[in-house]
């Protein structure tokens, strides 16, 4: 045989990775345990026994960690938008009105998946980094009828929290909408309790709280949304892969829909054992007392917050970058220097560190506040980075 085209000459991945593993402290991914990795080089029959319980155990444990009794938690093929994405084109209709608020990037991703599947979004925007008002938004709902509202938790564009989300969705429900919430950086990491907050969609990617690995995400839909929603409804959603009845058969009723990604369901379900393991109180005081402890140092060490504390996210931490100081400069010097990753931003002049997950151990605070510091005076900042350590320190020492 002739080959019309030549085979292409490779360079293997141990040429291209670094040599020494980075610290992964961004927005996403994050650094996973060694049970999620192990689990996560394992191939099984994606049909069959074994992957029926272990299907069965990642839906008891998505329940608890969704605080839901819904028996509609389904694992999706894709990152968090593609979970994202399921919820809108199976709650939301054509022609229907979505109140979408927005207060970042992902929150507007959320009116692009409205808009695709024929509905109507309207847009309450909120400015100046701050969290949605109840009161504002139920004189929205006031003045028109509205199908659902749309919300994101926790904002890792600009690091703001919807930290009235608990009484948003209430006043949803009092007006007959469905709540679709995204908690892709939040669940696991803070409070959300899908059930008592009456949410009807909460989608989570695997790669930030729970320490899992990108690509495999999970979605739960309330009972009440699923009778009204989806059970019945006549109209074929626009998506094949993405339509949750089919996804059902595969998640609820031991039949086929697709090959699943059999390894990244068995990376999430250890990574949903660990967080059961833990229990959420214990994991929500780490992530709390972590992120506040590293905003401590970093306002110690003389740098800015941008988001005030009533508004802020403590799973994505963001840092304001002074107007001589390159962004860009202080990544690069972190990266190469420390091997420490962190985030810029969607077009805001700052810098983000994750508190996600694994991400939120003291040796890992430490190693990356003093690399912060260190780089930023690479850059030009003259910064007291001893008082940021010192601040550090105390700040964990005080709450463990």
């Amino acid at each position: 045989m002739i080959e019309s085209v030549n085979a292409p000459r490779i360079v293997p991945l141990e040429h291209i990775l670094p040599d020494e593993p980075l610290l992964m402290m961004g927005a996403g991914p994050v650094p996973i345990p060694q049970k999620v990795a192990a689990a996560n080089s394992i191939v099984i029959n994606h049909l069959g026994e074994t992957m029926n319980r272990v299907i069965g155990q990642v839906k008891e444990m998505g329940r608890y960690v969704f605080q839901t009794s819904s028996s509609h938690v389904i694992g999706v093929s894709g990152p968090g938008s593609a979970a994202m994405e399921m919820a809108v084109a199976n709650l939301v209709l054509p022609g229907s009105r979505v109140l979408c608020i927005c207060n970042g990037y992902f929150s507007r991703r959320m009116v692009e998946l409205v808009r695709r599947v024929r509905a109507e979004p309207v847009l309450l925007e909120v400015h100046d980094n701050q969290g949605a008002d109840p009161e504002a938004v139920e004189r929205f709902l006031q003045d028109g009828h509205f199908d659902a509202v749309t919300l994101v938790q926790g904002e890792t564009s600009n690091t703001v929290c919807n930290t009235r989300l608990d009484r948003i969705a209430r006043v949803a429900k009092r007006h007959g909408c469905l709540v679709i919430v995204d908690a892709v950086c939040t669940l696991s990491t803070m409070p959300l309790e899908m059930d008592r907050w009456g949410v009807d969609a909460v989608i989570t990617g695997g790669q930030k709280g729970l320490s899992s690995i990108p690509g495999v995400s999970l979605l739960a839909f309330s009972e009440t949304a699923w009778q009204q929603k989806i059970a019945h409804r006549e109209a074929l959603p626009f998506h094949w892969c993405l339509d949750a009845q089919l996804a059902d058969k595969f998640w609820n009723q031991k039949s086929y829909h697709y090959t699943a990604p059999v390894s990244g369901i068995l990376a999430l379900h250890e990574a949903l054992r660990l967080v059961c393991e833990e229990t959420l109180t214990r994991r929500f005081y780490r992530h709390r007392l972590c992120s506040e402890a590293l905003q401590a140092g970093i306002e110690a060490m003389g740098l800015q917050l941008l988001v005030d504390k009533a508004h802020r996210l403590n799973s994505v931490v963001g840092i304001m970058v002074p107007q001589h100081v390159s962004a860009d400069r202080v990544r690069d010097h972190m990266s190469r220097a420390h091997k420490v990753e962190i985030s810029g931003a969607f077009g805001l002049n700052i810098l983000r560190i994750g508190q996600m997950g694994e991400q939120s151990r003291a040796h890992n605070l430490f190693r990356t506040l003093h690399a912060l510091g260190s780089s930023m005076r690479a850059a030009g900042e003259v910064l007291d980075m001893p008082a940021g350590m010192a601040e550090l320190e105390r700040y964990l020492s005080n709450g463990i």
